[in-house]
């Protein structure tokens, strides 16, 4: 970009900078004003001059703080994170609005775009109705460990954000300059004087709370908003006549409150609390929305006609004001704001109604009587009137129902093992289902699938895993008599690794009468995550083996002929590296889409993708075009987790964008096969070849070097981690410390904190290494040939791009100095740096560039301005951590540990 176009990015930067160096002056005083103003003096005279002396000043500086002082500068710097983070997403929107005012091209990534290529490639309006017909687009929100923010600071986030995009979007007289200038002031001072760290720890309650606000900020009034938008794109271009509505293709799903994976606070009264909450949430949505409708539609009867069907409404209604007598349309809102009423309360209790107004037995009910006041709007000629808020709403009844956000339920595929062999002991003594090997477990459960018998008994005390399994399920059936059945559609086991997994789970869903063996329906997908590199490998097989059960046949029947299958991007990577499982995810699709293919079931891939490139983050356009031909099929799920969410989500017009983005991307991948439907066998022998030894190189590391895991803990804050209030789930699946059992997500976070990015890159130095000792120029001929002509390739390349420019060898190595045991920091830092070195110089060879990030300016421009501001966080989260583990007992110690994590999260945006 252009100086003048980052200019007013820059002039926002120094506007928060400045209200924020000010509240500090006023409220810490000068001095610590003043240790700020040279801190961040110091370490700007680094970056830019690769000024060593200044990173001795800056130490030294930080070094010398008090410990109270030390908190303040640790604040001053996280919030200046956070500022920057608000003013680069408003740069984005500013950026977008320009181009669409002046009439630019439509921008990568946009619907507009999408169907350009698809009718430069000679696609056909019929080609774009059937993919809208059949489409689902599904980001699911999950719970995240690592999470760091608070609602609170979102909230003062988003009172700033706003009054920054005022200030863009209107101009504005000297007094409304001057009321932005003091509201600003009192935006900053008040996130200054909120408390950044959670005193409790998280609760899954909490978790819920966090969820439900991107739905009051972002998703109630920005997904109407783009499926308007894409309806009256697709009518412009004549794929449908206008006013034609799409089917509800577009979700937002959750994990939240159904994710009980190593979660023993999700249980059945959780699940049905959280279901509560977001029926409450979503009813109230509607309730303000037709109160305001109401208002607006003060049509009288003798100016304007109304069907019968309206004036039907209209009489039903309670409304009996003489006032409104003649205002049908009101009287008619009126009726469906009391019957809306009667519904909450009969689905959530409270005050028993005073009056005789039924409540609607379901969703599809409400939809229809909005879908009257449309019909009589457009039949009277006020079309106009129904593509207002009452098309919001309408859209808003489609996609949310009563249930807001449908909850995936996840456990262990060892747990699920557990309850069916307890069940199958106690039903017929001596069976000792866990030593049967996997033959015989699958006739056992399909014998038991063909049957309506229960297996559980109501006389029998089961432990309490079991107890707790089987009422979670039974909860799940009850959502779907009290919800609806879109409220718990789906059941994901983790750690799949054979058919026996989902007959089991199968099993349990019969047991809660979520399975007909006589009807053959399933009333939930029943979902296997594969998640280590073996499991992955395996994937293909064991779904050709599962597919081929007529049993199982026959249960799709009532799924629309439509398996779901998950892939685990964040513990294949923890078991094998950052390229070994991009290599193993990608080949394990393209067996998938052949097993299906043969099969003749429709493939649905749920990817399990995280906010880091280490747990297959990235950018989402990107990563969708670069899935192998067929591997999508109009269908696709990913997880939105942690500060992921907040980055995404949290502004309402960067949420709306980015969940176009997902539309977009799955339309071009579905319709013009994002990517090489078969790329070149020299390039798939280069991928085995190169994945061989990036696999090799990184298990000798992680997990075949003498006390890598005391390293591990020690140079990084893991152990930190486990201390903070920042979520409801252990870090890791069982009581003990292996990097086994260690779930990804705090794995990733810890390294990232350290800015060493580590499953972000390592093995790849090495494997490139090898590849050209043996294959020489023209090896480095096809790497760079892949690059050039391979998404798949180019896209790994691309985040692992990312990665390296976020992390900082330097900074890593004071990490590595807290490692107690000199031999062992001397035995693996060096390799560690060697790789690094490494992977940097085969990734610049092979993409021509000649620094990091050459190709990809805005966000070079974004490190550029954020990291001098961020590099002091971690020197003083350095010092405080020695210091802690010296036993300092200081309570300022600790805080000061958890706001620098805090606000290095922030500063790196997707760490975890």
């Amino acid at each position: 970009m252009s100086t003048d176009k980052d200019q007013a990015l820059r002039d926002d930067i120094r506007l928060l900078g400045r209200l924020l160096g000010d509240t500090v002056r006023a409220r810490e005083g000068e001095h610590v004003f003043e240790a700020i103003e040279r801190i961040r003096r110091d370490s700007i005279r680094f970056h830019r001059d690769d000024d060593h002396g200044a990173r001795n000043e800056l130490e030294a500086a930080l070094d010398a703080l008090s410990r109270d002082d030390t908190l303040h500068v640790v604040r001053a710097f996280s919030y200046f994170s956070h500022l920057a983070n608000l003013a680069e997403d408003q740069h984005h929107i500013r950026r977008s609005r320009a181009h669409l005012i002046a009439g630019s091209a439509p921008r990568e990534g946009s619907l507009a775009h999408a169907m350009n290529r698809a009718f430069d490639a000679g696609l056909d309006a019929a080609a774009l109705a059937d993919f809208f017909a059949t489409a689902q687009v599904v980001p699911v929100l999950t719970a995240h460990p690592t999470e760091v923010q608070r609602k609170s600071i979102l909230n003062c986030q988003t009172a700033i954000a706003r009054l920054l995009d005022q200030r863009d979007r209107m101009t504005l007289t000297p007094e409304e300059r001057r009321e932005n200038d003091d509201a600003l002031r009192r935006g900053v001072l008040t996130l200054w004087q909120t408390r950044m760290l959670r005193p409790a720890k998280l609760s899954v309650v909490d978790e819920v709370t966090n969820g439900l606000g991107y739905h009051e900020t972002t998703f109630l009034r920005e997904v109407p908003r783009l499926y308007a938008s894409i309806e009256d794109e697709l009518a412009a271009r004549d794929v449908y006549l206008a006013n034609h509505e799409l089917p509800a293709f577009l979700q937002v799903g959750s994990w939240i409150g159904g994710d009980r994976d190593g979660n023993p606070f999700v249980t059945a009264p959780m699940l049905e609390q959280a279901l509560a909450m977001q029926c409450e949430h979503v009813i109230d949505h509607y309730f303000d929305e037709l109160e305001i409708l109401a208002s607006q539609l003060s049509l009288a009867s003798l100016l304007v006609p109304a069907s019968d069907e309206l004036l039907a409404l209209a009489d039903a209604s309670p409304d009996c004001s003489p006032h409104r007598s003649d205002e049908p349309y009101r009287r008619a809102v009126a009726g469906i704001r009391a019957r809306l009423a009667a519904t909450r309360r009969a689905l959530l209790g409270g005050s028993a109604a005073t009056d005789a107004v039924r409540p609607y037995a379901s969703p599809q009910d409400l939809a229809e009587d909005l879908a009257i006041v449309h019909r009589s709007l457009v039949g009277n000629g006020s079309g106009d009137l129904a593509r207002g808020r009452l098309r919001s709403i309408r859209r808003a009844v489609s996609v949310f129902g009563f249930h807001l956000a449908p909850i995936d339920l996840r456990q262990n595929a060892e747990v699920h093992e557990r309850v069916v062999a307890e069940l199958l002991e106690v039903a017929h003594p001596g069976t000792d289902y866990l030593k049967l090997d996997e033959s015989a477990r699958i006739a056992r459960l399909l014998a038991e699938l063909a049957t309506a018998r229960p297996l559980n008994s109501p006389h029998y005390a089961y432990t309490d895993e079991t107890a707790s399994e089987l009422a979670i399920f039974r909860m799940a059936r009850e959502a779907h008599r009290r919800y609806g059945v879109a409220s718990v559609p789906n059941c994901i086991i983790s750690k799949a690794d054979g058919v026996s997994d989902m007959l089991e789970l199968a099993v349990l869903l019969k047991e809660a009468g979520l399975l007909d063996p006589r009807a053959g329906t399933l009333a939930v997908n029943v979902i296997p995550l594969f998640e280590t590199i073996a499991d992955l490998q395996a994937s293909g097989p064991v779904m050709d083996r599962l597919l081929a059960l007529p049993a199982w046949q026959r249960l799709l029947a009532s799924r629309d002929r439509t398996q779901e299958v998950m892939l685990g991007y964040s513990d294949s990577n923890k078991d094998g590296g950052f390229l070994t499982s991009g290599w193993e995810l990608y080949k394990a699709e393209i067996a998938l889409v052949d097993v299906f293919h043969r099969q003749g079931v429709r493939l649905r891939l749920f990817h399990g993708r995280g906010g880091s490139v280490g747990r297959g983050g990235g950018p989402s356009y990107q990563a969708i075009l670069a899935q192998p031909g067929g591997a999508v099929q109009g269908q696709i799920r990913l997880t939105e987790q942690g500060e992921v969410i907040g980055a995404k989500y949290g502004n309402p017009e960067v949420g709306r964008r980015n969940l176009e983005v997902l539309v977009a991307a799955t339309l071009e991948a579905s319709l013009l096969s994002g990517g090489e439907a078969a790329p070149r066998p020299d390039f798939l022998a280069a991928m085995d070849e190169l994945s061989e030894s990036a696999f090799r190189a990184y298990r000798s590391l992680v997990y075949e070097t003498d006390d890598f895991e005391q390293y591990f803990r020690e140079s990084t804050i893991v152990d930190e981690i486990a201390q903070l209030n920042i979520g409801s789930r252990p870090a890791s699946r069982k009581k003990n410390t292996a990097i086994e059992d260690l779930r990804a997500i705090p794995w990733v976070f810890s390294w990232s904190q350290c800015r060493l990015m580590l499953p972000g890159w390592y093995g790849f130095g090495s494997a490139i290494a090898a590849y050209l000792e043996r294959h020489a120029a023209a090896g480095l001929d096809r790497l760079q040939a892949m690059h050039r002509d391979w998404p798949f390739f180019a896209t790994l390349l691309s985040n692992m791009d990312m990665v390296l420019a976020k992390s900082d060898i330097a900074i890593a190595s004071r990490y590595a100095g807290l490692v107690r045991d000199a031999a062992l920091r001397d035995a693996i830092f060096p390799r560690i740096r060697a790789e690094h070195e490494a992977t940097v110089a085969a990734l610049l060879k092979i993409t021509g560039q000649h620094e990091l990030l050459d190709a990809n300016p805005l966000l070079k421009r974004s490190i550029r301005n954020r990291f001098p501001y961020l590099d002091p966080l971690n020197h003083v989260q350095i010092e405080l951590l020695r210091r802690h583990r010296d036993g300092a007992d200081d309570e300022r110690i600790r805080r000061g540990i958890h706001l620098s994590i805090n606000g290095i999260a922030a500063g790196l945006r997707n760490s975890g």
